[in-house]
Protein backbone atom coordinates (compact mmCIF):
# COMPACT_ATOMS: atom_id res chain seq x y z
CA UNK A 1 0.00 0.00 0.00
CA UNK A 2 1.49 3.33 -1.04
CA UNK A 3 -0.03 6.21 0.87
CA UNK A 4 0.24 9.86 1.75
CA UNK A 5 3.75 10.34 3.11
CA UNK A 6 5.27 7.91 0.63
CA UNK A 7 3.58 9.78 -2.20
CA UNK A 8 4.85 13.07 -0.80
CA UNK A 9 8.38 11.66 -0.67
CA UNK A 10 8.20 10.47 -4.26
CA UNK A 11 6.77 13.76 -5.47
CA UNK A 12 9.60 15.68 -3.80
CA UNK A 13 12.12 13.32 -5.37
CA UNK A 14 10.44 13.83 -8.73
CA UNK A 15 10.58 17.63 -8.43
CA UNK A 16 14.26 17.61 -7.49
CA UNK A 17 15.02 15.27 -10.38
CA UNK A 18 13.24 17.40 -12.95
CA UNK A 19 15.00 20.50 -11.68
CA UNK A 20 18.59 19.27 -11.82
CA UNK A 21 18.84 16.13 -13.94
CA UNK A 22 18.50 16.28 -17.69
CA UNK A 23 20.05 13.34 -19.50
CA UNK A 24 18.27 11.04 -17.06
CA UNK A 25 15.40 13.17 -15.81
CA UNK A 26 12.58 12.06 -18.06
CA UNK A 27 13.37 8.36 -17.62
CA UNK A 28 13.57 8.74 -13.85
CA UNK A 29 10.46 10.90 -13.71
CA UNK A 30 8.60 8.31 -15.77
CA UNK A 31 9.53 5.48 -13.40
CA UNK A 32 8.62 7.57 -10.36
CA UNK A 33 5.24 8.42 -11.88
CA UNK A 34 4.68 4.74 -12.57
CA UNK A 35 5.40 3.89 -8.92
CA UNK A 36 2.99 6.62 -7.83
CA UNK A 37 0.33 5.21 -10.14
CA UNK A 38 0.61 1.80 -8.44
CA UNK A 39 -1.06 3.20 -5.31
CA UNK A 40 -4.12 1.10 -4.59
CA UNK A 41 -3.91 -0.80 -7.83
CA UNK A 42 -3.40 -4.31 -6.51
CA UNK A 43 -5.73 -6.29 -8.68
CA UNK A 44 -5.92 -9.64 -10.35
CA UNK A 45 -4.08 -8.22 -13.35
CA UNK A 46 -1.23 -6.91 -11.21
CA UNK A 47 -0.73 -10.30 -9.58
CA UNK A 48 -1.38 -12.45 -12.64
CA UNK A 49 1.35 -13.72 -14.89
CA UNK A 50 1.53 -14.88 -18.45
CA UNK A 51 1.41 -18.55 -19.59
CA UNK A 52 1.77 -21.37 -17.05
CA UNK A 53 3.42 -19.56 -14.19
CA UNK A 54 4.33 -16.33 -15.62
CA UNK A 55 3.29 -15.45 -19.07
CA UNK A 56 -0.13 -14.38 -20.32
CA UNK A 57 -0.60 -15.71 -23.84
CA UNK A 58 -4.22 -16.49 -24.49
CA UNK A 59 -4.55 -19.15 -27.17
CA UNK A 60 -1.18 -19.10 -28.77
CA UNK A 61 -0.49 -17.63 -32.16
CA UNK A 62 -4.13 -17.49 -33.24
CA UNK A 63 -4.97 -15.06 -30.43
CA UNK A 64 -2.51 -12.50 -31.73
CA UNK A 65 -3.66 -13.07 -35.30
CA UNK A 66 -7.19 -12.21 -34.21
CA UNK A 67 -5.98 -9.17 -32.28
CA UNK A 68 -3.89 -7.74 -35.08
CA UNK A 69 -5.10 -9.18 -38.33
CA UNK A 70 -1.60 -8.37 -39.52
CA UNK A 71 0.74 -11.07 -38.24
CA UNK A 72 3.25 -12.36 -40.76
CA UNK A 73 1.90 -10.04 -43.45
CA UNK A 74 3.61 -9.30 -46.74
CA UNK A 75 6.54 -6.96 -46.13
CA UNK A 76 8.17 -7.25 -49.56
CA UNK A 77 9.76 -4.09 -50.94
CA UNK A 78 9.54 -2.33 -47.57
CA UNK A 79 13.14 -3.03 -46.57
CA UNK A 80 14.55 -0.97 -49.44
CA UNK A 81 12.27 1.93 -48.57
CA UNK A 82 13.48 1.85 -44.95
CA UNK A 83 17.18 2.10 -45.80
CA UNK A 84 18.78 5.31 -44.53
CA UNK A 85 21.11 6.97 -47.01
CA UNK A 86 22.70 9.08 -44.28
CA UNK A 87 21.55 10.90 -41.16
CA UNK A 88 22.12 14.66 -41.13
CA UNK A 89 25.52 15.51 -39.70
CA UNK A 90 26.72 11.93 -39.34
CA UNK A 91 30.34 10.88 -39.92
CA UNK A 92 31.18 8.32 -42.58
CA UNK A 93 30.22 4.78 -41.54
CA UNK A 94 30.77 1.34 -43.02
CA UNK A 95 27.49 -0.27 -41.94
CA UNK A 96 23.91 -0.16 -43.20
CA UNK A 97 21.14 1.44 -41.19
CA UNK A 98 17.37 1.33 -41.58
CA UNK A 99 14.35 2.89 -39.91
CA UNK A 100 10.62 3.07 -40.36
CA UNK A 101 7.32 1.71 -39.13
CA UNK A 102 5.89 -1.76 -38.68
CA UNK A 103 2.12 -1.96 -38.30
CA UNK A 104 1.07 -4.09 -35.32
CA UNK A 105 -2.69 -3.49 -35.45
CA UNK A 106 -4.18 -2.72 -38.84
CA UNK A 107 -7.69 -2.04 -37.54
CA UNK A 108 -6.54 0.61 -35.06
CA UNK A 109 -3.72 1.92 -37.25
CA UNK A 110 -1.17 1.17 -34.54
CA UNK A 111 2.46 1.20 -35.71
CA UNK A 112 5.81 0.95 -33.94
CA UNK A 113 8.92 2.85 -35.04
CA UNK A 114 12.29 1.13 -35.22
CA UNK A 115 15.89 2.08 -35.95
CA UNK A 116 18.15 -0.77 -37.07
CA UNK A 117 21.94 -0.71 -37.36
CA UNK A 118 23.90 -3.59 -38.79
CA UNK A 119 27.37 -4.51 -37.64
CA UNK A 120 30.26 -2.84 -39.49
CA UNK A 121 32.06 -6.18 -39.80
CA UNK A 122 30.66 -9.67 -40.43
CA UNK A 123 27.04 -8.51 -40.18
CA UNK A 124 25.90 -11.67 -41.95
CA UNK A 125 27.24 -13.88 -39.16
CA UNK A 126 26.60 -11.72 -36.09
CA UNK A 127 23.44 -12.20 -33.98
CA UNK A 128 20.38 -9.96 -33.91
CA UNK A 129 19.66 -7.99 -30.73
CA UNK A 130 16.57 -5.97 -29.78
CA UNK A 131 17.08 -3.09 -27.32
CA UNK A 132 14.23 -1.73 -25.18
CA UNK A 133 14.41 1.27 -22.86
CA UNK A 134 12.11 1.43 -19.87
CA UNK A 135 9.91 4.10 -18.39
CA UNK A 136 7.39 2.71 -18.89
CA UNK A 137 6.97 4.87 -21.96
CA UNK A 138 10.53 6.04 -22.77
CA UNK A 139 12.23 6.04 -26.15
CA UNK A 140 14.82 3.47 -27.18
CA UNK A 141 15.80 5.79 -30.03
CA UNK A 142 16.46 8.89 -27.93
CA UNK A 143 17.99 7.18 -24.91
CA UNK A 144 19.33 3.81 -26.07
CA UNK A 145 20.46 4.71 -29.58
CA UNK A 146 21.50 8.35 -29.15
CA UNK A 147 22.76 8.51 -25.55
CA UNK A 148 23.87 4.98 -24.67
CA UNK A 149 24.80 2.16 -27.03
CA UNK A 150 24.00 3.30 -30.54
CA UNK A 151 26.61 4.08 -33.21
CA UNK A 152 26.27 7.86 -32.81
CA UNK A 153 26.12 10.51 -30.11
CA UNK A 154 24.56 13.92 -30.76
CA UNK A 155 27.09 16.72 -30.49
CA UNK A 156 26.39 19.79 -28.31
CA UNK A 157 25.35 21.79 -31.40
CA UNK A 158 22.26 19.58 -31.80
CA UNK A 159 22.99 19.33 -35.53
CA UNK A 160 25.87 16.90 -35.98
CA UNK A 161 26.76 13.41 -34.80
CA UNK A 162 29.98 11.80 -33.64
CA UNK A 163 30.82 8.11 -33.62
CA UNK A 164 30.55 5.91 -30.53
CA UNK A 165 33.45 3.46 -30.54
CA UNK A 166 31.72 1.35 -27.88
CA UNK A 167 28.50 0.95 -29.86
CA UNK A 168 26.83 -2.41 -29.41
CA UNK A 169 26.57 -2.96 -33.15
CA UNK A 170 30.27 -3.87 -32.92
CA UNK A 171 29.03 -7.17 -31.46
CA UNK A 172 25.52 -7.58 -32.91
CA UNK A 173 23.03 -6.21 -35.41
CA UNK A 174 20.86 -4.00 -33.18
CA UNK A 175 17.19 -2.97 -33.39
CA UNK A 176 16.05 -0.03 -31.25
CA UNK A 177 12.26 -0.19 -30.84
CA UNK A 178 10.12 2.71 -29.63
CA UNK A 179 7.44 0.87 -27.69
CA UNK A 180 4.54 0.96 -26.94
CA UNK A 181 2.52 3.11 -29.36
CA UNK A 182 2.61 6.71 -28.19
CA UNK A 183 6.34 6.62 -27.40
CA UNK A 184 8.65 8.69 -29.60
CA UNK A 185 7.65 8.31 -33.24
CA UNK A 186 5.41 5.27 -32.62
CA UNK A 187 1.71 6.03 -32.91
CA UNK A 188 -1.87 4.84 -33.18
CA UNK A 189 -4.68 6.29 -35.28
CA UNK A 190 -7.04 5.27 -32.47
CA UNK A 191 -6.54 7.72 -29.61
CA UNK A 192 -8.13 5.40 -27.05
CA UNK A 193 -5.16 3.05 -27.54
CA UNK A 194 -3.06 5.45 -25.47
CA UNK A 195 -5.45 4.94 -22.55
CA UNK A 196 -5.09 1.15 -22.70
CA UNK A 197 -1.32 0.78 -22.50
CA UNK A 198 0.13 -1.87 -20.23
CA UNK A 199 2.53 -4.77 -19.93
CA UNK A 200 0.36 -7.32 -21.73
CA UNK A 201 -0.34 -5.32 -24.87
CA UNK A 202 3.22 -4.02 -24.98
CA UNK A 203 4.50 -7.62 -25.12
CA UNK A 204 1.88 -8.62 -27.70
CA UNK A 205 2.61 -5.65 -29.96
CA UNK A 206 6.37 -6.15 -29.68
CA UNK A 207 5.91 -9.79 -30.68
CA UNK A 208 3.81 -8.82 -33.71
CA UNK A 209 6.45 -6.25 -34.59
CA UNK A 210 9.19 -8.90 -34.51
CA UNK A 211 7.33 -11.42 -36.65
CA UNK A 212 6.52 -8.78 -39.27
CA UNK A 213 9.99 -7.24 -39.09
CA UNK A 214 11.49 -10.65 -39.83
CA UNK A 215 9.30 -10.84 -42.93
CA UNK A 216 10.81 -7.51 -43.98
CA UNK A 217 14.34 -8.74 -43.19
CA UNK A 218 14.04 -12.48 -43.96
CA UNK A 219 17.80 -13.03 -43.82
CA UNK A 220 17.50 -12.72 -40.02
CA UNK A 221 14.74 -15.31 -39.55
CA UNK A 222 17.10 -18.06 -38.44
CA UNK A 223 19.71 -15.80 -36.86
CA UNK A 224 20.38 -16.12 -33.13
CA UNK A 225 18.18 -13.48 -31.47
CA UNK A 226 18.62 -11.77 -28.11
CA UNK A 227 16.65 -9.14 -26.18
CA UNK A 228 18.25 -6.53 -23.96
CA UNK A 229 17.16 -3.41 -22.13
CA UNK A 230 17.27 -1.55 -18.83
CA UNK A 231 15.09 -0.24 -15.99
CA UNK A 232 11.40 -0.98 -16.66
CA UNK A 233 12.63 -3.30 -19.39
CA UNK A 234 12.87 -5.59 -16.35
CA UNK A 235 9.17 -6.04 -17.19
CA UNK A 236 9.30 -5.60 -20.97
CA UNK A 237 12.09 -8.06 -21.73
CA UNK A 238 11.02 -11.11 -19.67
CA UNK A 239 7.40 -10.79 -20.82
CA UNK A 240 8.35 -10.48 -24.48
CA UNK A 241 10.74 -13.42 -24.10
CA UNK A 242 7.99 -15.51 -22.54
CA UNK A 243 5.58 -14.53 -25.32
CA UNK A 244 8.12 -15.63 -27.94
CA UNK A 245 8.83 -18.96 -26.22
CA UNK A 246 5.13 -19.60 -25.70
CA UNK A 247 4.37 -19.18 -29.39
CA UNK A 248 7.33 -21.32 -30.37
CA UNK A 249 6.01 -24.04 -28.05
CA UNK A 250 2.40 -23.61 -29.17
CA UNK A 251 3.31 -23.97 -32.83
CA UNK A 252 5.93 -26.67 -32.21
CA UNK A 253 8.43 -24.73 -34.30
CA UNK A 254 10.83 -21.81 -33.96
CA UNK A 255 9.14 -18.61 -35.09
CA UNK A 256 11.64 -16.31 -33.41
CA UNK A 257 15.04 -17.86 -32.63
CA UNK A 258 15.38 -16.45 -29.11
CA UNK A 259 18.67 -17.44 -27.44
CA UNK A 260 18.82 -15.30 -24.30
CA UNK A 261 17.98 -12.06 -22.49
CA UNK A 262 20.22 -9.44 -20.88
CA UNK A 263 18.63 -6.79 -18.65
CA UNK A 264 20.41 -3.96 -16.85
CA UNK A 265 19.40 -2.42 -13.51
CA UNK A 266 15.98 -4.02 -13.91
CA UNK A 267 12.77 -2.95 -12.20
CA UNK A 268 11.55 -6.42 -11.17
CA UNK A 269 9.38 -6.17 -8.07
CA UNK A 270 7.42 -3.25 -6.57
CA UNK A 271 8.23 -4.00 -2.94
CA UNK A 272 11.71 -5.47 -3.32
CA UNK A 273 12.77 -2.48 -5.39
CA UNK A 274 11.66 -0.09 -2.65
CA UNK A 275 13.33 -2.15 0.07
CA UNK A 276 16.57 -2.40 -1.89
CA UNK A 277 16.48 1.28 -2.68
CA UNK A 278 16.34 2.48 0.91
CA UNK A 279 18.95 -0.06 1.97
CA UNK A 280 21.26 1.17 -0.79
CA UNK A 281 20.76 4.83 0.17
CA UNK A 282 21.58 4.05 3.80
CA UNK A 283 24.64 1.96 2.93
CA UNK A 284 25.97 4.79 0.76
CA UNK A 285 25.55 7.53 3.33
CA UNK A 286 22.53 9.25 1.78
CA UNK A 287 19.96 8.06 4.34
CA UNK A 288 20.46 8.73 8.06
CA UNK A 289 20.70 5.99 10.68
CA UNK A 290 17.49 7.29 12.27
CA UNK A 291 15.54 7.22 9.02
CA UNK A 292 16.82 3.74 8.17
CA UNK A 293 15.98 2.44 11.65
CA UNK A 294 12.43 3.80 11.44
CA UNK A 295 11.92 2.24 8.03
CA UNK A 296 13.29 -1.16 9.01
CA UNK A 297 11.35 -1.18 12.30
CA UNK A 298 7.99 -0.26 10.79
CA UNK A 299 8.01 -1.54 7.21
CA UNK A 300 7.67 -5.08 5.91
CA UNK A 301 7.81 -4.05 2.23
CA UNK A 302 4.69 -5.93 1.25
CA UNK A 303 0.99 -5.19 0.89
CA UNK A 304 0.51 -5.22 4.68
CA UNK A 305 2.53 -2.01 5.15
CA UNK A 306 0.44 0.73 6.72
CA UNK A 307 0.39 4.51 6.99
CA UNK A 308 2.94 4.55 9.82
CA UNK A 309 5.45 2.80 7.58
CA UNK A 310 4.91 5.16 4.67
CA UNK A 311 5.33 8.21 6.88
CA UNK A 312 8.97 7.29 7.40
CA UNK A 313 9.67 7.12 3.66
CA UNK A 314 10.01 10.89 3.46
CA UNK A 315 12.52 11.28 6.28
CA UNK A 316 15.52 12.27 4.21
CA UNK A 317 16.78 14.88 1.79
CA UNK A 318 19.44 13.64 -0.60
CA UNK A 319 20.01 17.05 -2.19
CA UNK A 320 20.73 17.76 -5.86
CA UNK A 321 22.45 14.50 -6.77
CA UNK A 322 21.64 12.12 -9.59
CA UNK A 323 19.94 9.03 -8.12
CA UNK A 324 20.72 7.23 -11.39
CA UNK A 325 24.40 7.53 -10.45
CA UNK A 326 24.96 9.02 -7.03
CA UNK A 327 28.59 9.89 -7.84
CA UNK A 328 28.05 11.40 -11.30
CA UNK A 329 28.01 15.09 -12.25
CA UNK A 330 24.65 16.74 -12.84
CA UNK A 331 23.48 19.20 -15.47
CA UNK A 332 23.33 22.79 -14.22
CA UNK A 333 20.85 25.28 -15.71
CA UNK A 334 22.08 28.85 -15.73
CA UNK A 335 19.71 31.88 -15.53
CA UNK A 336 20.65 32.90 -19.08
CA UNK A 337 19.33 29.60 -20.46
CA UNK A 338 22.72 27.97 -20.90
CA UNK A 339 23.62 24.69 -19.25
CA UNK A 340 26.76 22.79 -18.34
CA UNK A 341 28.00 19.79 -16.39
CA UNK A 342 28.75 20.35 -12.71
CA UNK A 343 32.04 18.47 -13.09
CA UNK A 344 33.87 16.18 -15.49
CA UNK A 345 33.37 12.45 -15.95
CA UNK A 346 35.22 11.04 -18.99
CA UNK A 347 32.84 10.01 -21.76
CA UNK A 348 29.68 11.15 -19.95
CA UNK A 349 27.65 14.31 -20.48
CA UNK A 350 24.72 14.83 -18.07
CA UNK A 351 23.29 17.50 -20.40
CA UNK A 352 23.15 15.36 -23.55
CA UNK A 353 19.36 15.18 -23.64
CA UNK A 354 19.22 18.84 -24.75
CA UNK A 355 21.00 18.37 -28.10
CA UNK A 356 19.34 14.97 -28.59
CA UNK A 357 15.85 16.47 -28.34
CA UNK A 358 16.88 19.28 -30.68
CA UNK A 359 18.27 16.83 -33.22
CA UNK A 360 15.30 14.46 -33.24
CA UNK A 361 12.85 17.35 -33.64
CA UNK A 362 14.61 18.68 -36.74
CA UNK A 363 12.26 18.09 -39.72
CA UNK A 364 15.23 17.16 -41.92
CA UNK A 365 16.32 14.54 -39.37
CA UNK A 366 12.79 13.15 -39.10
CA UNK A 367 12.63 12.84 -42.88
CA UNK A 368 15.96 11.00 -42.94
CA UNK A 369 14.60 8.59 -40.32
CA UNK A 370 11.43 8.06 -42.43
CA UNK A 371 9.45 9.25 -39.41
CA UNK A 372 6.19 11.14 -39.38
CA UNK A 373 6.61 14.86 -38.79
CA UNK A 374 5.75 15.24 -35.11
CA UNK A 375 6.96 16.68 -31.85
CA UNK A 376 9.32 14.01 -30.57
CA UNK A 377 9.74 13.54 -26.81
CA UNK A 378 11.93 11.25 -24.75
CA UNK A 379 9.09 9.83 -22.64
CA UNK A 380 5.30 9.80 -22.98
CA UNK A 381 2.59 10.00 -20.34
CA UNK A 382 0.65 6.79 -20.93
CA UNK A 383 -2.13 5.46 -18.75
CA UNK A 384 -0.61 2.14 -17.71
CA UNK A 385 -3.36 -0.42 -17.13
CA UNK A 386 -1.63 -3.64 -16.13
CA UNK A 387 1.68 -4.70 -14.64
CA UNK A 388 2.51 -7.65 -12.39
CA UNK A 389 3.87 -6.69 -8.99
CA UNK A 390 6.80 -9.02 -9.59
CA UNK A 391 8.63 -10.61 -12.51
CA UNK A 392 9.89 -13.51 -10.39
CA UNK A 393 7.36 -16.04 -11.70
CA UNK A 394 8.08 -15.07 -15.29
CA UNK A 395 11.84 -15.36 -14.75
CA UNK A 396 11.36 -18.77 -13.12
CA UNK A 397 9.34 -19.89 -16.15
CA UNK A 398 12.03 -18.72 -18.56
CA UNK A 399 14.77 -20.48 -16.57
CA UNK A 400 12.66 -23.65 -16.42
CA UNK A 401 12.40 -23.60 -20.21
CA UNK A 402 16.15 -23.32 -20.63
CA UNK A 403 16.54 -19.69 -21.66
CA UNK A 404 19.81 -18.02 -20.60
CA UNK A 405 18.90 -15.05 -18.39
CA UNK A 406 21.53 -12.49 -17.42
CA UNK A 407 20.81 -9.53 -15.15
CA UNK A 408 23.43 -6.82 -14.69
CA UNK A 409 23.64 -3.86 -12.33
CA UNK A 410 25.66 -0.69 -12.43
CA UNK A 411 26.66 -0.43 -8.78
CA UNK A 412 26.21 3.37 -8.43
CA UNK A 413 22.47 3.29 -9.25
CA UNK A 414 20.02 4.17 -6.46
CA UNK A 415 16.83 3.89 -8.56
CA UNK A 416 16.92 0.15 -9.35
CA UNK A 417 19.97 -0.73 -7.27
CA UNK A 418 21.84 -4.01 -7.09
CA UNK A 419 20.43 -4.54 -3.58
CA UNK A 420 16.90 -4.64 -5.03
CA UNK A 421 17.94 -7.07 -7.76
CA UNK A 422 19.55 -9.33 -5.16
CA UNK A 423 16.29 -9.52 -3.20
CA UNK A 424 14.40 -10.60 -6.31
CA UNK A 425 17.09 -13.17 -7.12
CA UNK A 426 16.66 -14.64 -3.64
CA UNK A 427 12.97 -15.13 -4.46
CA UNK A 428 13.91 -17.20 -7.52
CA UNK A 429 15.08 -19.90 -5.09
CA UNK A 430 17.81 -21.29 -7.35
CA UNK A 431 21.17 -22.69 -6.29
CA UNK A 432 24.54 -21.09 -6.94
CA UNK A 433 26.81 -22.92 -9.39
CA UNK A 434 29.63 -20.36 -9.71
CA UNK A 435 30.32 -18.41 -6.50
CA UNK A 436 30.63 -14.64 -6.39
CA UNK A 437 33.92 -13.49 -7.91
CA UNK A 438 35.46 -10.46 -9.64
CA UNK A 439 35.65 -10.12 -13.40
CA UNK A 440 38.30 -8.04 -15.10
CA UNK A 441 38.42 -5.61 -18.00
CA UNK A 442 41.86 -4.41 -19.10
CA UNK A 443 43.44 -5.68 -15.87
CA UNK A 444 40.98 -3.74 -13.72
CA UNK A 445 38.05 -5.14 -11.80
CA UNK A 446 35.08 -4.54 -14.08
CA UNK A 447 32.59 -5.79 -11.52
CA UNK A 448 31.50 -9.04 -9.89
CA UNK A 449 29.61 -12.06 -11.15
CA UNK A 450 27.72 -15.06 -9.81
CA UNK A 451 26.01 -17.83 -11.75
CA UNK A 452 23.11 -20.05 -10.74
CA UNK A 453 21.40 -23.25 -11.83
CA UNK A 454 19.89 -23.08 -15.29
CA UNK A 455 22.51 -20.59 -16.47
CA UNK A 456 20.92 -17.65 -14.67
CA UNK A 457 23.62 -15.01 -14.16
CA UNK A 458 23.92 -11.86 -12.07
CA UNK A 459 26.77 -9.49 -12.87
CA UNK A 460 27.68 -6.05 -11.58
CA UNK A 461 29.47 -3.29 -13.47
CA UNK A 462 31.80 -1.30 -11.26
CA UNK A 463 31.44 2.50 -11.18
CA UNK A 464 28.41 2.46 -13.49
CA UNK A 465 25.02 3.96 -12.85
CA UNK A 466 21.55 3.02 -14.06
CA UNK A 467 22.51 3.35 -17.74
CA UNK A 468 25.63 1.19 -17.88
CA UNK A 469 26.41 1.95 -21.56
CA UNK A 470 26.45 5.68 -20.73
CA UNK A 471 28.54 5.58 -17.56
CA UNK A 472 30.88 2.67 -18.38
CA UNK A 473 30.60 2.13 -22.14
CA UNK A 474 33.69 -0.05 -22.53
CA UNK A 475 32.75 -2.36 -19.66
CA UNK A 476 29.21 -2.55 -21.00
CA UNK A 477 30.44 -3.66 -24.41
CA UNK A 478 32.78 -6.24 -22.85
CA UNK A 479 29.88 -7.61 -20.80
CA UNK A 480 27.75 -7.87 -23.97
CA UNK A 481 30.48 -9.76 -25.82
CA UNK A 482 30.70 -12.44 -23.12
CA UNK A 483 26.92 -12.70 -22.86
CA UNK A 484 26.67 -13.38 -26.59
CA UNK A 485 29.42 -16.01 -26.29
CA UNK A 486 27.54 -17.63 -23.40
CA UNK A 487 30.55 -17.57 -21.08
CA UNK A 488 31.32 -15.60 -17.94
CA UNK A 489 33.82 -12.75 -18.24
CA UNK A 490 37.20 -13.87 -16.89
CA UNK A 491 39.04 -12.94 -13.74
CA UNK A 492 42.63 -12.27 -14.81
CA UNK A 493 44.97 -11.69 -11.89
CA UNK A 494 48.29 -9.92 -12.24
CA UNK A 495 51.25 -12.29 -12.21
Amino acid sequence: MRIDAYLTHLMLLLLVSVAVLHANASQQAQLEKFILSRKGRTSASSKASVHDSGVRVKSGLRYLQAQAGYLGSDQSDLKAADKITALPGQPHVDFDQYSGYVTVNEKHGRALFYYFVEAPQDASSKPLLLWLNGGPGCSSLGFGAMMELGPFRVNPDGKTLSGNKYAWNNQANVIFLESPAGVGFSYSNTSSDYEESGDSRTAEDAYIFLVNWLERFPEYKTRAFYISGESYAGHYVPQLAATILSHNLYNNRTIVNLQGILVGNPYLDDYKNQKGRFEYLWNHGVLSDEAWANITNHCSFNSSDNKLCSEFYGWYDFGPIDPYNIYAPICIDEPDGSYHSSSYLPGYNPCDSYPTVTYLNDPVVQEAFHARKTEWGGCSDLDWKDAPESMVLTLQWLIKHGLPVWLFSGDFDAICPLTATRYSIQDLNISVTTPWRPWTAKMEVGGYVQQYAGGFTFITVRAAGHMVPSFQPERGLILLSYFLKGVLPPYIQEQ
